[in-house]
């Protein structure tokens, strides 16, 4: 009865063993994946003012950036991302896929999941007209929707990880870190051009 008892505790050990050990390697994988990401920073011409006369901004996909110019030229860059992994032009809705093109903002707003809206004018003529020829040419279904909603917009609070490290999240929309966003939003207006390219 003893060496039953002993072989009892002995497999009690060896399993809150297994149990502590794997809570260590994942407490271990999980600052160790953390550590890697370094935080995007935003990059800021020498000037020590804000932004003169007219604004406009160009969203490069392929570098995962909003540029600001003005009229004095480029002024700043913020690190951003986006829908689809692929980054290809918005084809219809539900592809998750950023728009690509001239656009405007047409209205801001507070949002309660994002922080902040900046609305965009998509679809606007240029994304129409997009829209039919593909769809003449079949690489969309036909009863495909051109679909709507896009905007600069921040992410979940205390989620800048996302931005951060690349993860292309939103719905097409263009994403920032909320931080990001109150400084642009100060100088953004309604009618401010946006270009977004690949």
């Amino acid at each position: 009865q003893i060496a039953i008892h002993l072989v009892y505790t002995l497999k009690q050990f060896y399993m809150k063993t297994k149990i502590v050990a794997g809570i260590f390697f994942l407490v271990a994988l999980a600052s160790f994946s953390f550590r890697d990401i370094e935080k995007r920073k935003v990059k800021r011409s020498m000037r020590n003012s804000d932004p003169t006369g007219s604004v406009y901004i160009i969203i490069d996909k392929s570098d995962y950036e909003l540029n600001v110019y003005d009229e004095e030229g480029w002024y700043a860059t913020y690190p951003v991302v986006f829908g689809n992994k692929d980054l290809g032009d918005k084809l219809m809705e539900g592809d998750k896929r950023t728009p690509e093109g001239n656009f405007k903002i047409i209205s801001k707003r507070p949002h309660e999941k994002w922080h902040k809206m900046l609305m965009l004018d998509y679809p606007n003529k240029e994304s129409w007209m997009k829209f039919k020829q593909r769809k003449a040419k079949g690489e969309i279904p036909r009863t495909a929707r051109i679909g709507g909603g896009i905007a600069i917009h921040g992410t979940w609070p205390n989620d800048n990880l996302v931005v951060d490290d690349f993860t292309n999240w939103t719905q097409g929309c263009v994403s920032l870190r909320n931080e990001d966003l109150d400084e642009l939003e100060g100088f953004l207006r309604v009618g401010t051009r946006v270009i977004i390219r690949r």
